[in-house]
């Protein structure tokens, strides 16, 4: 058992909390992900590493409440347990040599994308983050990524907050007054760090992005988070997000047939969301 630490709410749908898992503290790094089950009968689920404290043993998560499982995961509180706690899962975020990097990162995928912020900053880079939420009220990590950067820049879609607009308005700024970077990495929707990816190709910057599909097992073996990539001639390849990525050539990946794949399960999800709820205001009554 995993004992929860620290509980904290950081919006409406987004919680954060410090998990006891000392022998995952020691290896994590910034990139890398857990498979985590609440109970005993719960399903794996995928969660990025989001920060650790290896002195202290604990390993950080920031998670959305948008399904069954999360609800669950979200129903517990410090100094309560959950039942598994695996990894870390996946490969680190590749960090070396980079000087000047910009950091782009939308709703929850800001979690992801603070601790590589953080990394490079400790590592002298020169960080530009720009973070993007729908509005306000989703804002999520705004003092922490002021801290890691050089530069930020917070976009909300209605404009309730920072400037009005998508994460691209000031990364196409910066692009045509001739801003250049070592490297852009992306974390957020599929369909954000798509339209990043375009963004960034005309530039010829290497961008990589982040990606987090359907994952059962976390080791390769289910084939559920595959992905097809192209390589330098056009041809398709197949790799594994769990144990090949989660960082991948934006370049390369073919985010049609991922978020066409992401779909899939997505009554379901919400079905299964909606009786847990239920059941879970139950037990509060």
């Amino acid at each position: 058992m995993y004992k929860i630490i620290n509980k904290q709410s950081l919006n409406p749908t987004v919680t954060l909390m410090d998990i006891e898992a000392p022998f995952v503290a020691r290896k994590a790094e910034p990139g890398q992900f857990i498979i985590l089950r609440v109970d005993a009968d719960g399903e794996r689920i995928p969660l990025t590493v989001a920060g650790y404290n290896r002195e202290a043993g604990t390993v950080r998560i920031i998670f959305q409440i948008v399904g069954a499982t999360t609800a669950k995961l979200n129903a517990k509180n410090a100094g309560e347990s959950i039942e598994d706690f695996v990894g870390p899962l996946g490969m680190p975020t590749k960090l070396d040599g980079l000087k000047k990097v910009c950091i782009v990162g939308g709703g929850v995928g800001c979690a992801i994308a603070l601790p590589i912020a953080q990394k490079l900053h400790e590592m002298g880079c020169e960080v530009t983050s720009i973070i993007g939420f729908r509005s306000k009220d989703l804002l999520i990590l705004e003092d922490e990524f002021r801290v890691a950067s050089k530069t930020l820049h917070v976009m909300t879609d209605d404009g309730s907050y920072g400037r009005e607009g998508n994460v691209c308005v000031p990364l196409n700024e910066m692009f045509a007054a001739g801003e250049t970077f070592d490297e852009v990495i992306t974390i957020g929707p599929l369909v954000m760090m798509k339209f990043v990816v375009a963004a960034t190709k005309p530039t010829g910057i290497p961008c990589t992005v982040s990606m987090n599909p359907i994952m059962i097992d976390g080791t390769g073996m289910c084939g559920g988070c595959r992905l097809t990539l192209h390589d330098e001639n056009g041809n398709a390849v197949t790799k594994f997000a769990c144990v090949d990525g989660p960082d991948f050539d934006g370049y390369a990946v073919d985010f049609d047939e991922a978020m066409s794949r992401g779909a899939m399960y997505r009554d379901f999800e919400r079905h299964a969301y909606e009786k847990t709820c239920n059941l879970l205001n139950k037990e509060v009554k």
